[in-house]
């Protein structure tokens, strides 16, 4: 048996088939519902597996004095998760997704640059931001775009 070089040595190739799996980060904001329900519709054409994700933030010590923000972002995934479900269940037998619900913590960048490595995303989908200060400090989509290591769709 003769040994592969190292670069036909992978383990992992993006893209080769039509998409594995595609990332879609959900905050709860209605852009991004849409992201996620835009990503559904792309996984089911594709049979791929819809990554649902979810970034809780990072609270610094101190800054929340004493309120229960953790427990808070805890809900929000909870409720993300109920959401989906009921969404999913609407239209069984109608269209067949196979989606998975992750949460990682952090900013969202970040957050969604990890969870597209580990589950070795072909694709990524976020919507839009709604935050006018975004034009200025530059927004989460913007973001994955420039770091140039998926496709990544913007939804609006």
């Amino acid at each position: 048996m003769t040994e592969q070089p190292e670069q036909q040595r992978h383990s992992f190739e993006r893209g080769t088939d039509g998409p594995k799996v595609i990332v879609a980060g959900v905050d709860g904001s209605p852009s991004s519902l849409r992201a996620a329900a835009y990503a559904s519709g792309l996984a089911r054409r594709q049979n791929a597996l819809l990554a649902l994700v979810y970034v809780q933030p990072l609270v610094p010590a101190g800054a929340a004095l004493g309120a229960p923000v953790a427990g808070t972002t805890e809900e929000i995934a909870e409720e993300l998760i109920a959401e989906i479900r009921q969404a999913a269940e609407r239209v069984k037998g109608i269209f067949e997704v196979r989606w998975e619900f992750h949460t990682f913590r952090g900013d969202p960048y970040n957050g969604l640059v990890t969870a597209a490595d580990e589950l070795t995303a072909d694709a990524v989908v976020v919507g839009a931001s709604e935050s006018a200060g975004h034009r200025f400090v530059g927004s989460v989509a913007v973001r994955l775009v420039k770091a140039g290591r998926w496709p990544v769709t913007v939804v609006p």
